[in-house]
């Protein structure tokens, strides 16, 4: 049988204390995280029960995979696009555009035909868009 002597070295260190302490800094500073973030204010447009009677004309917009466009399906160029946009917008103010761009169409092509509606000052657009994965 062998009596350790005090004076000698350990050979192993103990961590115990320094974990702990790891512990309670960890949990200090996730409650002074979530203490300290604000929640976002955001007025959000409220849903309505009755359906809209108003009734306003549609045009679609397709940019092709080419640059091609076509309005409602039909062929044109951007200047024939844009004078029947100016009458659509003439006849109904508050004409709907939805443009829609192929997955091969070039992109400068979707935004030369937003550029045109922005610079028409037609307020009801949207982008058409397809599921995720599809």
């Amino acid at each position: 049988m062998q009596v350790q002597n005090d004076a000698q070295p350990y050979d192993t260190i103990n961590i115990t204390p320094m974990l702990d302490l790891a512990y309670v800094l960890l949990v200090i500073f996730i409650l002074m995280t979530t203490a300290g973030v604000q929640g976002l204010t955001m007025n959000l447009p409220k849903p309505s029960n009755k359906p809209s009677t108003e009734k306003h004309e549609l045009k679609i917009v397709q940019v092709q995979q080419g640059g091609t466009l076509t309005i409602n399906g039909v062929g044109v160029n951007m200047a024939e696009l844009e004078t029947q946009l100016n009458q659509a917008k003439a006849m109904d103010p508050k004409v709907n555009i939805m443009i829609k761009g192929q997955a091969q169409a070039p992109y400068a092509g979707v935004i030369s035909v937003i550029d045109l509606v922005n610079r028409l000052q037609i307020e009801n657009v949207g982008l058409v868009t397809g599921k995720i994965g599809t």
